[in-house]
């Protein structure tokens, strides 16, 4: 039972559009009530509209529940399972089924390595998960909980950012939860210690790394032969599956690193000579995989059986195990090779990962490959013969002629080259949000731009399309290509699977059929952009805006000062997660990028596949300049689903300014972050610089400003009652500030929100979990051409929260306030447990503060496509959809739109899209 805690808003009377932000008076905190006494507060619009007066009268008190506990960090449901369960199948050795399967992940973003499946009747296996594995699966119905193990070829951002979201994904499943086999390479433990920070330790016990380790008490590397030895990992009835280590070749005679880490609980499988090696740098190391699978044994021939004397019984079932029996009617022994037809041999499957041309070099090296070539110096036979060889090398290194002949040595064999290949940059991998963008887009293409990965004029991509002349067995991957390996008379290339290309033309013909009066909405949006074109005066009111019309802050047609004279370059708000805890087909998790255009940009969160959203939105080479342009990245607090995006987006972006002049990237986030961030740079740099969001408060930026950095100070919350455990645990010290350190970050801190065109950024505590933390962006005043000074918009933007005063206080006048609204109203108990908010509170406290827009988002996933909310109270409020791309001169035309964004939606259940998320949205926070 989820303890709880109310506090009470005083809200007194007040002029309905006071420049000056409410007193907020807290009258009891903390009081403990059980979860059967909860209720439902009473909180009525405090903007409810009249045509009489230009005032209201707040409610005298309201109550707003939360979950105590949770907000510090106490909650039980959060305590980490002692144990998750790891299944163990029965395996089957006489499989009737198995393939290799491309699973598409980044092809058409190039943002993250594809994953490939190994499947079998019993086993499922997969090699690399990077960013959108988890939504990929969702896409296509590849059953999480049916994952057996996990193969990284290199632990980096790259291969493994998807692997945090879908580890707590697997750990909420049913009751126990479950675990996964997770296989590295040694440096596997760098992340392992990285995701401690905010994964629960039982969900990485099964986690092996293996190959040389880096070593305090080893003085020399290993050399290249005992490297390159194959480590065996799994060796069963079913399948052999062994590892080669490949490393870059410029580290063969570098001394070893140290290494400063504690003991890992991570078991590390020691190199074929029984040490521990250091071996280069952590993240250089790349992996071959090796899968075999038994021979398959001839058939029993009874009538051989029979001409040898033998009578059939028990001595045939011998005979098919391999062993010799004697004859019953002659004087000879039978042996198995008298009466089975000759075994074939098993197909044999390489994954090679080779990243660049150093580990190129290394990889020609290895010995140990030639044995599966087929023939060793020219003798046939010597060695096995490969089936299929899947090369997850980039188009730049395959493309190397010392690359293609080394893939000569392999015969016969089907390559299949699942780099980044340009021609798969035109396939969206997820048909059901591509659909769903499209269907936005004909409706509204002023909110719902076109995907703009489609268009390959400026992309710069390398492609190994067409350099194989040599090679008659060389494919492009595409996605859900298979392989299959049994039955052996299917073996081959199978493209049963692989789904047809999207046609928007197609996606709009049903859409038409499906709601023919969509096309006459679509002729009122339209509309709606022509009346916001005229002159003021001549422009239709949507709504009555008599009674704002006396406020100084508002133009004469109701919209704030601040957008007077707006000009479109000057501000983009992007929806590019608009989901909570997991992502699903049509939602990814939170993330939301405000494009400054000339100035930059700014991401407020950065859930995992944040950066293949960015592709999807502005294209590969849009995307990369968005990177390239960022100011800073804001991290609201450390659940999964707000910040394991992080790393991939600072890896590119190191890549992208590789060799140009930098700073490195500010992000700025609670501390527990920094934790994270510290251990995973042992891992990968990622060419950033942390500043604590608790340094970024408004008191905490008086405090700089005026000296007394370092020195307590009174930050002026009103969220916590003096004296009271919450707001001790909130000025609980983190590690000794070092003045000196924070003074230069802060610093680097206001050039940078300067150059960006702000006055400010302020962040603000908010309640959910400890450390979380909303933020206001405001933008420098401007004057126009007469010379009038005009104010600069103001974003806003909750993070998760239960409402709040911060929050309203935060938010004053705010242009655009951004909230979560995880729940429908009738779901307030289950909001309170969460410590997240209704769409009805979001919308409450947007009213509250007097803010001009509301735009919900971070929605349960419960809600595949549109949320269920009150429509009566949505006048200045829309509903967000991942990729909905709001420009600051379209705001007054926002909330029109939302009618016609739900009759798009008319015909939609609003239930869960698979198992998997039924299993794992109740336990996910």
């Amino acid at each position: 039972m989820a303890q709880v805690s109310n506090f009470r808003l005083f809200f007194p009377s007040l002029s309905l559009f006071s420049p000056k932000p409410p007193t907020l008076q807290l009258r009891s905190l903390f009081t403990v009530i059980s979860s059967s006494s909860k209720r439902r507060r009473n909180f009525p619009n405090p903007l409810h509209r009249r045509t009489t007066t230009t005032t209201t009268t707040m409610p005298t008190e309201a109550e707003v529940g939360f979950n105590k506990r949770r907000a510090e960090g106490r909650d039980k449901n959060d305590a980490s399972r002692k144990n998750l369960h790891l299944k163990v199948r029965k395996l089957n050795p006489i499989n009737t089924i198995s393939y290799v399967q491309i699973l598409g992940t980044g092809m058409d973003t190039q943002d993250t390595s594809p994953s490939v499946l190994l499947f079998f009747d019993k086993q499922r296996f997969i090699f690399n998960a990077g960013e959108g594995l988890q939504r990929f699966c969702t896409e296509h119905k590849i059953k999480l909980s049916k994952i057996d193990h996990i193969f990284l070829s290199r632990v980096c951002s790259e291969t493994a950012g998807g692997l945090p979201g879908l580890l707590l994904t697997l750990a909420g499943m049913g009751d126990e939860g479950m675990s996964v086999n997770v296989w590295g390479p040694s440096d596997l433990k760098y992340l392992v210690d990285a995701m401690r920070s905010f994964i629960p330790n039982a969900a990485m016990v099964h986690t092996k790394s293996f190959g040389p380790n880096f070593s305090t008490d080893e003085s020399t590397v290993l050399s290249r032969s005992k490297l390159s030895d194959p480590i065996v990992l799994i060796d069963d009835e079913v399948v052999k599956l062994s590892a080669i280590i490949v490393q870059p070749n410029c580290f063969e005679n570098k001394p070893p690193m140290p290494s400063n880490s504690p003991a890992h609980s991570s078991e590390i499988l020691d190199s074929p000579n029984g040490k521990r090696q250091p071996a280069g740098k952590p993240g250089d190391m790349s992996v071959v995989y090796v899968c075999e699978l038994p021979e398959i044994k001839g058939k029993f021939d009874p009538e051989k059986a029979k001409a040898l004397g033998l009578k059939p019984g028990p001595k045939y079932r011998e005979l098919q195990l391999g062993n010799s029996v004697k004859s019953d009617r002659q004087n000879i022994m039978v042996h198995p090779s008298d009466v089975m037809d000759p075994s074939l041999p098993g197909p044999i499957v390489l994954l090679v990962d080779c990243p660049t041309e150093s580990h190129l070099e290394s990889l020609l090296a290895v010995k140990s490959l030639n044995s599966y070539c087929g023939q060793v110096d020219n003798l046939p036979e010597a060695g096995k013969s490969v089936t299929c060889v899947i090369h997850l090398s980039p188009a730049s290194v395959v493309s190397c002629s010392n690359y293609q002949n080394w893939m000569k040595k392999f015969g016969s064999a089907q390559h299949i080259m699942a780099g980044h290949e340009k021609k798969n940059v035109e396939i969206p991998i997820l048909k059901s949000s591509a659909k769903y963008a499209a269907r936005l887009n004909y409706l509204c293409p002023q909110f719902f731009p076109a995907p703009g990965f489609g268009s390959l004029q400026n992309c710069s991509l390398a492609s190994s399309e067409g350099s194989f002349s040599d090679l008659s067995e060389v494919i492009c991957a595409e996605n859900l290509l298979k392989f299959t390996l049994r039955p052996y008379s299917h073996l081959g290339l199978d493209r049963s699977c692989i789904p047809s290309k999207v046609v928007s033309e197609e996606i709009i013909d049903g859409l038409l059929s499906e709601i023919p009066e969509i096309v006459e909405a679509a002729e009122h949006v339209s509309q709606l952009w022509q009346q916001s074109s005229q002159r003021k005066e001549d422009l239709v009111p949507v709504f009555d805006y008599k009674m704002m019309i006396e406020e100084p802050w508002l133009c004469a047609d109701g919209v704030p000062a601040s957008l007077e004279n707006i000009r479109r370059d000057d501000l983009e708000i992007v929806l590019l997660g608009t989901g909570s805890s997991q992502p699903s087909k049509y939602r990814n998790v939170t993330s939301v990028y405000i494009n400054l255009f000339s100035k930059g940009g700014l991401l407020l969160d950065c859930g995992e596949g944040t950066l293949g959203q960015l592709k999807r939105r502005y294209g590969v080479s849009g995307a990369d300049d968005a990177v390239r342009g960022l100011s800073c990245i804001w991290i609201s607090h450390i659940h999964a689903d707000h910040h394991t995006g992080l790393a991939r987006i600072l890896a590119l972006r190191r890549d992208l300014l590789k060799g140009v002049p930098r700073e490195p990237l500010l992000v700025i986030g609670p501390r527990q972050l920094k934790r994270y961030l510290d251990a995973y740079g042992r891992l990968e740099d990622l060419d950033m610089v942390f500043l604590d969001c608790k340094h970024t408060t408004a008191a905490s930026l008086d405090s700089f400003d005026d000296g007394s950095l370092g020195t307590p100070v009174d930050d002026g919350s009103t969220l916590f009652s003096k004296g009271s455990r919450m707001q001790s645990y909130f000025k609980r010290p983190g590690s000794p500030i070092d003045k000196d350190a924070v003074s230069h970050i802060l610093k680097k801190f206001k050039g940078v929100i300067h150059e960006a065109g702000l006055k400010s950024l302020i962040s603000f505590p908010v309640i959910h979990c400890p450390q979380a933390f909303g933020v206001a962006l405001q933008a420098e005043e401007r004057s126009n051409s007469v010379g009038k000074v005009i104010p600069g918009w103001k974003i806003v933007y909750s993070g998760d929260t239960r409402p709040c005063p911060e929050l309203v206080a935060a938010s004053q006048d705010a242009t655009v306030l951004i909230h979560e609204a995880t729940f429908e109203e009738s779901m307030i108990e289950e909001a309170i447990a969460k410590n997240h908010s209704t769409t009805n509170e979001a919308i409450e406290m947007g009213d509250a503060a007097n803010a001009y827009r509301i735009i919900l988002t971070h929605f349960s996933q419960r809600y595949p496509k549109i949320p269920v909310f009150d429509e009566s109270h949505m006048h200045k409020t829309c509903v967000a959809f991942d990729m909905m791309s709001i420009n600051i001169a379209d705001l007054p035309v926002l909330p029109k739109v939302l009618p016609y964004l739900k009759l798009l939606f008319k015909n939609e259940m609003v239930v869960d899209e698979s198992d998997d998320v039924v299993d794992a949205v109740a336990s996910a926070s």
